[in-house]
């Protein structure tokens, strides 16, 4: 086969060329650390690694959330752990304050800690987060949460957020809730169930009050009707052999019948009565609607109670009322608690899952994309001997000529 001069001259030009392409592409992958430089160096490799590229920047933010959430979520626990100490004070307090043996004075100094408490609480549930949002606020969080009117003469405080609750992405599949509304965790508790004599009763009324008040409770929460007013009514009648009988005025159906002394107290349905009358006399008692109070508001209750100097049968009932609502209160504040410390839990499992998933990401990517510098580091020593064997050939073939052998 006859090669022309052109064709030696146009092969060692192209080997040379394409052996520095070659080398220079080498050497950009040794610089760069990354073997896929360019689309066109892989264009199914490059899909690839844009696909991880986008994942892993999906779970970084993923990360990022978790982070805020979690920040947020701790900072409402220590929160509500500080409205629960608050609260336990208070209940100490309320307590103490029925003790016989205090005086007037006492009880206005207790009273007087009661209102600090009050403040106290009130500041707590308008806590705001790094970014002056206020936590409890629902989606109002640019606004206060509660709002204290010290001239009202009952329930100073009141919730002036909505019932709203932000959540955050984790991961593809799972929110969290990071924020919850003062309306579900402050508003939303019952204050202590409670009844009222009605009408006038024809029995000598020497006192009536709540002495077993989870009996009570129970009694109330099965016979409350929120439809049919008539049926919340029901009378005491005395009867003959010393009894004293429950019954449901609307319906006529007997509650129950216990033993009856008259001037003795006697106790029904948690509720506990003296009386005097003949057999025949009656008392009407109506069952009160169940109502709901914050944990500063039943604090305030019993603040003014303490301040008036409040004495004898008011004044245990005041001091019921409170304990009773910061009992409700403190369930309230626990139950938020063990569902902050469960999403803490989910944020921190998530967390873990998000950092193996990254991990996976990051390999499957640097397998496609990242040079091996043994393995390249190889392969430029190999086209550097290939290039300079072509360089210091094609001069010597590039000079032989048919004339060298004519004589």
């Amino acid at each position: 086969m006859r090669i022309s001069t052109n064709q030696i001259y146009d092969q060692n030009i192209r080997a040379i060329m394409d052996n520095q392409r070659g080398l220079t592409d080498t050497q950009e992958s040794l610089a760069t650390g990354k073997k896929l430089n360019r689309p066109s160096d892989d264009p199914v490799g490059a899909a690839k690694v844009i696909r991880l590229t986008e994942e892993l920047d999906q779970l970084n933010q993923y990360q990022r959330n978790i982070d805020l959430v979690t920040g947020s979520l701790e900072q409402q626990e220590a929160v509500l752990s500080n409205i629960n100490d608050a609260a336990n004070r208070a209940r100490t307090l309320a307590i103490q304050a029925g003790s016989g043996i205090l005086s007037d004075s006492d009880r206005r100094a207790i009273g007087a800690e009661m209102e600090q408490l009050r403040d106290e609480v009130f500041d707590l549930m308008n806590s705001q987060d790094a970014d002056g949002n206020y936590i409890f606020a629902g989606h109002q969080s640019q606004n206060q949460a509660f709002t204290l009117n010290p001239a009202a003469t009952t329930n100073p405080v009141t919730f002036a957020g909505d019932a709203g609750e932000n959540s955050v992405q984790l991961s593809d599949s799972t929110q969290v809730q990071s924020t919850t509304s003062g309306q579900e965790v402050f508003q939303n508790v019952l204050a202590r169930r409670d009844f009222a004599i009605s009408g006038t009763p024809t029995a000598s009324v020497q006192e009536s009050l709540i002495t077993e008040q989870g009996t009570f409770d129970t009694f109330h929460k099965n016979s409350y009707d929120p439809v049919t007013a008539a049926n919340n009514n029901f009378r005491l009648t005395l009867q003959a052999g010393n009894q004293a009988q429950l019954t449901n005025i609307n319906s006529g159906a007997v509650v129950d019948t216990v033993s009856y002394a008259s001037g003795e107290p006697f106790t029904v349905k948690g509720m506990q009565f003296t009386l005097s009358g003949s057999v025949g006399d009656t008392v009407d008692i109506t069952l009160d609607p169940p109502a709901k109070k914050n944990l500063a508001n039943t604090i305030d209750d019993l603040y003014r109670v303490l301040s008036n100097s409040t004495s004898g049968v008011d004044l245990r009932e005041a001091i019921s009322d409170a304990v009773v609502g910061i009992d409700n209160a403190q369930e309230k504040i626990a139950l938020e608690r063990s569902s902050i410390g469960g999403r803490l839990n989910v944020a921190e499992s998530i967390y873990e899952t998000n950092l193996d998933l990254e991990i996976a990401a990051k390999e499957t990517r640097s397998s496609i994309e990242d040079v091996d510098y043994a393995e390249a580091s190889a392969e430029f020593a190999k086209q550097e001997t290939a290039l300079n064997a072509a360089l210091a050939t094609f001069p010597r073939i590039s000079n032989l000529s048919l004339f060298d052998y004519i004589s």
